[in-house]
Parts: C-alpha cells; structure tokens; sequence
C-alpha cells in the first residue's frame, strides 16, 4: 500500500512537472517553461539525445543552475538511450555509463532517471476523477521526457506514510488503511522542459 501511494505520488510530480513546462512566468520580467516539439524523440535516439541538449540550452537560457537537473523518461526510452554509443563511456569518459550494464548517467550534464511511473504520467491524465481536486490533470500521451531542475516544483507534506491495521474477527481478516497528505505544486516554470513529439 505504501509503494502503491508513493508511485501515486510520482506520477503527480512527473504530470505537474509537464504542466510547469507549460506554465508562464510566475513573476513579472521571469520566463515560462519551455516546450521541445521532436518528431521522432520516442523511436530515434541521436534525435531525443539532441532534443535533451536543447533543453539544456533552454535552462541555461534562463539561468537555472546547471546542478541538480533531471530528465525522467520511461524504460523503453531509456533503454533506446543506452543502445545509442553516442554518449556512453568511450566518448565520455569512463563515468557516464556502461553498455554492458545498461546504464546512462548523464547527457548534457543532465541526469537520466528511468520511472515506470512516467509510462502512467505521460498518458492522457486530462479528465477529472471524481472527489479530486484534479490538480495534476494534463495530457501529456504525446510526451516523451521531462526535464528539470529541483526549483521548478515543490512539495508540503502535512502528514508523512502511516499505516494502521485492525483485526475484524467477522471477517477473519485485517482491515488495513495507508494514508499520507501533502500536496505539490509549481514554483519555477522556468526550470522544466518537455520534448514531445507533437
């Protein structure tokens, strides 16, 4: 139960991430976050790897720290990444990565994380769920990866994971409740990148 509210909670930050790429400036004179359109990121990998830099060059452009920046992909696209050689050990040095382990550390001084919950996140999240605040609704199925710097969003949590368990004996069985609150939301649109294909 606690995993299944954890990937929950990832897979709102992957989809707010993506609605602060979208976003507009949050301060007057500030930018917005940035959007990168490639045709072929989901299937070509030198292409994505471009589009990465893009965004690289999107964040420094608006002078966001180049510490502590992250692109969450899926497994599939991560694994598209490992088989391109272009940015693995022999170009890079012997720090960014090991075909054989497949593995990808860094492209552009950015950190590459896979997620499974980014498969769900970058799905058609748009219509409401009833008894939610839909906060976290986007339509993100056309995109591919978000890229950010730890300043685009932010989290404030009330209550941290708490489980709690009571044997019914009419039922032979325990009742078990998971439950956590907190919230998240954006601060800096500047600071997150989208690619997607469309």
């Amino acid at each position: 139960m606690g995993r299944a509210l954890a990937n929950k909670v990832d897979q709102h930050l992957v989809q707010l991430g993506v609605l602060a790429s979208q976003g507009s400036a949050t301060i007057t004179g500030g930018s917005g976050g940035s959007v990168i359109t490639d045709a072929d990121a989901d299937t070509n990998a030198a292409s994505l790897i471009t589009s990465i830099f893009d965004g690289a060059e999107a964040l420094d452009g608006k002078d966001v720290p180049s510490a502590d920046r992250w692109c969450v992909v899926t497994p599939a696209t991560y694994y598209n990444l490992v088989e391109n050689d272009k940015i693995l050990n022999r170009d890079f040095g012997g720090t960014n990565g090991v075909y054989s382990d497949g593995t990808v550390i860094k492209v552009a001084g950015i950190n590459i994380v896979k997620s499974n919950t980014a498969t769900a996140a970058f799905a058609d999240n748009s219509s409401a769920i009833s008894g939610t605040n839909n906060t976290y609704n986007v339509d993100a199925s056309n995109h591919v990866a978000l890229i950010f710097h730890k300043s685009a969003m932010g989290t404030v949590k009330l209550m941290d994971l708490a489980m709690e368990s009571e044997y019914d004996i009419r039922r032979q069985g325990s009742l078990m409740v998971a439950k956590m609150a907190l919230g998240h939301g954006i601060l800096r649109p500047e600071s997150a990148v989208t690619i997607k294909t469309s």
